[in-house]
């Protein structure tokens, strides 16, 4: 049994499966846990990869740790998506952070996560952590000044985080953050979908003052590099700031990942930087 990505409608890419440990419609999408050859344990959402055993760690350290980094004092942080508590463990590895909100809209992928996937969601219980089953994009109208980094763990944008990669969506997360505030995305893979990448980056841009696009590269998301946003409410270097007082076990970031990761290849920062060219998706 082979797992199928459509990378475009000319690239696909297969993963063999042992078997399925779930599956079921909820409310808002169709979810999976698989047990593969090469990943190990997979949370798949309406057929697209979302987290592996594997390589889980690259994503969510890059997610979390850039921003939190770069951050003189991040005591307060919210996490809108990533049901499975991955962002949220690493969140956690931060003294500094006294209390972590998790909004995730699919109560069910929750459950499912604490059933199959403990080594991400036992973070969930850690005082620390609120966990708020709500839509993020109607809980962060709501919010002044009130967050130090908010994380975006989002899948897609499609059904219920199409609203996540909106210029007024991202508005809205900078109102929730306080003085000093910053916020990371992901943002997709510039190769397959650069449209995405793009759009994504302007939205971002027009309503924050410093907004930088960043890579990681997570084996089991593209057959490229993956992409992350980093933006602030002031003007910063993204430089980590940090290091020298927080100290805990890595497998993917460091200082000097943190900066390489801002280095981009010609043909990515073109598409950031450059002149509007032809668009592979519209999320605006």
């Amino acid at each position: 049994m082979w797992l199928t990505e459509h990378e475009t409608d000319h690239l696909r890419v297969q993963c063999r499966v042992i078997r399925t440990l779930h599956r079921e419609q909820s409310k808002y999408q169709d979810i999976a846990v698989v047990e593969s050859r090469e990943y190990g344990r997979m949370l798949v959402l309406d057929g697209v990869t979302q987290t592996t055993l594997r390589d889980e760690y690259v994503y969510h350290e890059m997610i979390a740790h850039v921003p939190l980094f770069a951050h003189e004092g991040p005591e307060r942080v919210l996490v809108i998506g990533g049901g499975d508590g991955g962002t949220v463990r690493e969140v956690l590895k931060h003294k500094e952070v006294k209390r972590v909100e998790l909004v995730e809209i699919d109560e069910r992928v929750v459950e499912v996560s604490r059933m199959y996937l403990p080594e991400l969601s036992t973070s969930l219980d850690d005082p620390r952590v609120t966990v708020r089953i709500a839509d993020g994009i109607e809980y962060i109208r709501g919010c002044r000044s009130e967050y130090d980094v908010v994380l975006i763990d989002s899948s897609d944008p499609m059904g219920p985080a199409e609203g996540l990669f909106t210029s007024k969506f991202y508005g809205d997360v900078a109102r929730a953050l306080r003085r000093g505030g910053m916020m990371v995305t992901q943002s997709g893979a510039p190769f397959f979908m650069p449209g995405l990448v793009r759009e994504t980056y302007e939205a971002i841009a027009e309503r924050f003052r410093s907004a930088h696009l960043y890579l990681a590269n997570v084996p089991s998301y593209s057959v490229g590099p993956f992409s992350f946003v980093f933006a602030a409410k002031d003007h910063v270097e993204c430089e980590p700031v940090r290091r020298a007082r927080s100290r805990f076990k890595t497998r993917y970031y460091s200082s000097e990942v943190h900066r390489a990761a801002f280095a981009l290849p010609v043909h990515i920062k073109d598409l950031v930087e450059g002149e509007p060219g032809e668009s592979g998706a519209s999320i605006a």
